[in-house]
């Protein structure tokens, strides 16, 4: 299965949403790579176990697996999350682009891949849809959380 949609960031028609800017966003997203547990439902505890310049490798502990996935990332552009097939996980990766089509005017795109089929299965249920829509409310609550992040750092 293959699947993105955007999120709005900034709506600079209604003023009463406070903007952020491109850092604010990236900040958020570098928060999740090096935090998750706010941003995973169930996880435990996240250890990184390889950092360089522009790429992390963390085990995911939760509880009754642990997975390992690999962080890339361009700062202030975007950070794709991969995991690689094995006997606990199907495999997949998730792309986060920081996009704007005009100043101001920001949007995160969520790109998914993964094993999944898009096709119904054997008895006619279309999970693909399902695992969409989850995508999409986990996409939203992240928003929701680097918002909640760029406003703490200005109280500060």
């Amino acid at each position: 299965m293959q699947f993105e949609h955007l999120v709005e960031i900034n709506d600079l028609a209604n003023p009463a949403i406070m903007d952020l800017s491109r850092e604010e966003i990236w900040f958020g997203l570098l928060y999740r790579a090096e935090d998750p547990a706010v941003f995973l439902p169930g996880l435990a505890h996240c250890e990184i176990v390889e950092r360089s310049e522009r790429e992390l490798v963390r085990d995911l502990d939760f509880g009754a697996r642990v997975l390992r996935d690999r962080v890339t990332f361009e700062p202030l552009e975007w950070m794709c999350f991969e995991v690689a097939p094995g006997a606990d996980h199907a495999g997949g990766s998730l792309t986060i682009l920081i996009e704007e089509p005009t100043p101001g005017a920001l949007f995160l795109r969520f790109r998914y891949r993964t094993t999944l089929a898009d096709d119904p299965d054997s008895d006619g249920v279309a999970v693909a849809g399902y695992v969409r829509s989850a995508y999409e409310d986990s996409d939203i609550e992240t928003v929701r959380l680097i918002r909640r992040i760029a406003e703490q750092a200005r109280m500060q």
